[in-house]
């Protein structure tokens, strides 16, 4: 069995670092009591981490095609652990934000790499079997983040999240050293330091406007000063991508309106579906006293099972539908879904959530998978990786943009009307109409070709899909 260590490697990594998004929602709360966080410090706490991810992911793939996607991926793996350590041992809010940081640039080196270790590895049959693994991989990530939060958090305490990756992190490198042989892409690949600094730049200052608006005001000095800076260094970021040979993002992808607005959908469809989530799990736990492991049920996995099931049953039937009505139809439901939970009354119950986080997942399963197809789809061969590697940072930022977005306004309607059952409706409602909205605007104007796998070269995988 030892020809199945590549994927077993990759299996172990992707499934750490997929966890990871969701793992830290339900212990939220207990982050809180422990440090003193705010709000704004437990939103960092999850953006720091999904920020990182979208900010390097597309460079650490041209760092691993020019220096050996072996060596990114060990490495990223190995920063990935330290970074885990650094989080369980945090004495306050600030480092654990810096270590969450950087455990997201370990995480970007790992993901970055796992598509072209596995179309490396494997061909054939074995490549389908192999992707197909790696898929399931992605949404069981997915379901069990929530359930192992709580269970480590209520009864070993949160730092466990982050220790638990520890051993993990072992696992996937020997897995690596033992199974994964050296291989690299373009021999003209560099890495694009100026591109890759000024979108982190913008990417962050944003966010942080984003936050920091919620808690001092939006005319604010500070707010309209990280507002200044995230548009400069957009500016900057353009122009260097438009002048560069070897650009992060070759931004002549977006003069298709097919691609711009699948990467538009791909960052509104991780905002409405999943940004939402941590202030639910805040009212679940904090004012209705739930623990961490009913929140974990409650709270994300109805969404993550109803995922993958949808996602087993109707996944070959989905891929011969046009992209534009699985994706549109998909955002409507999961708008559907996000408004069938906005109707929370001072009586409610957690369970109240369950039916539209159904409903939820059942459009995630219609639009992921078909996303990363679709978007390959739009782009010449040749640039099919980049596609891929700015779908996966486009949704990343919208988790990170998102969860900024719905904290300031979740803060805002506690503060002004003391009511935290009105304060979860309205940010769910919000994220409902903007999946709407998303969904009828892929159906006017996507007009994708078949997916990917079906019209490209066998070398060429679709780029699954973290949530």
């Amino acid at each position: 069995m030892r020809k199945w260590s590549a994927l077993t490697a990759v299996s172990i990594g992707t499934f750490m670092l997929l966890v990871d998004v969701t793992i830290v929602t339900v212990a939220l709360p207990a982050v809180s009591r422990d440090l003193g966080a705010s709000l704004g410090g437990l939103q960092w706490v999850l953006d720091g981490y999904a920020l990182a991810l979208a900010a390097v992911l597309l460079a650490s793939g041209a760092l691993a095609d020019g220096h050996g996607r072996r060596k990114v991926y060990l490495g990223g793996t190995v920063v990935f652990a330290l970074a885990s350590l650094l989080c369980a041992a945090a004495p306050n809010a600030g480092l654990l934000i810096a270590a969450r940081f950087l455990q997201g640039l370990g995480g970007a080196a790992m993901l970055a790499t796992t598509v072209a270790i596995l179309s490396v590895a494997y061909t054939g049959r074995d490549r389908g079997v192999a992707f197909g693994v790696w898929g399931a991989v992605n949404g069981a990530a997915a379901a069990a983040g929530p359930i192992a939060g709580g269970l480590l958090t209520e009864h070993l305490g949160w730092r466990w999240i982050f220790l638990v990756n520890l051993p993990v992190s072992l696992l996937a490198i020997w897995f690596t050293v033992r199974g994964v042989t050296e291989s690299r892409g373009r021999s003209d690949a560099r890495l694009d330091l100026p591109g890759t600094v000024t979108f982190t730049l913008s990417a962050a200052a944003v966010t942080f406007a984003l936050i920091r608006g919620g808690d001092t005001g939006w005319a604010a000095p500070s707010t309209l000063a990280a507002f200044a800076v995230s548009a400069v260094a957009l500016v900057a970021f353009i122009v260097l991508e438009r002048r560069t040979d070897h650009p992060m993002l070759d931004l002549h992808l977006f003069a298709k309106p097919s691609f711009s607005v699948l990467m538009l959908a791909g960052l509104l469809a991780q905002a409405s579906a999943f940004a939402y989530l941590p202030f639910t799990t805040v009212w679940l736990q904090q004012f209705l006293g739930r623990g961490p492991v009913d929140a974990g049920l409650l709270g994300a996995l109805p969404m993550s099972a109803a995922s993958f099931v949808g996602g087993a049953f109707a996944g070959r039937f989905l891929q011969r539908v046009s992209p534009r009505w699985t994706i549109g139809l998909g955002m409507l439901l999961i708008g559907a879904g996000a408004l069938l939970q906005a109707r929370l009354t001072p009586s409610s119950t957690g369970t109240a959530l369950i039916p539209g986080l159904i409903v939820v997942g059942l459009g995630v399963a219609a639009v992921l998978p078909t996303m990363a197809s679709a978007a390959l789809a739009t782009v010449p061969h040749e640039r099919s990786g980049m596609a891929g590697g700015a779908l996966n940072t486009f949704r990343q930022l919208g988790f990170a943009l998102g969860v900024a977005v719905f904290g300031s306004i979740f803060a805002n309607r506690l503060e002004s009307h003391h009511a935290p059952t009105d304060a979860v409706n309205h940010v769910v409602a919000i994220a409902g109409f903007v999946a709407l909205a998303t969904g009828v605007l892929v159906l006017l104007v996507v007009r994708a070709a078949r997916p990917a796998w079906e019209t490209q070269k066998p070398a060429t995988e679709p780029v699954a899909e973290p949530v």
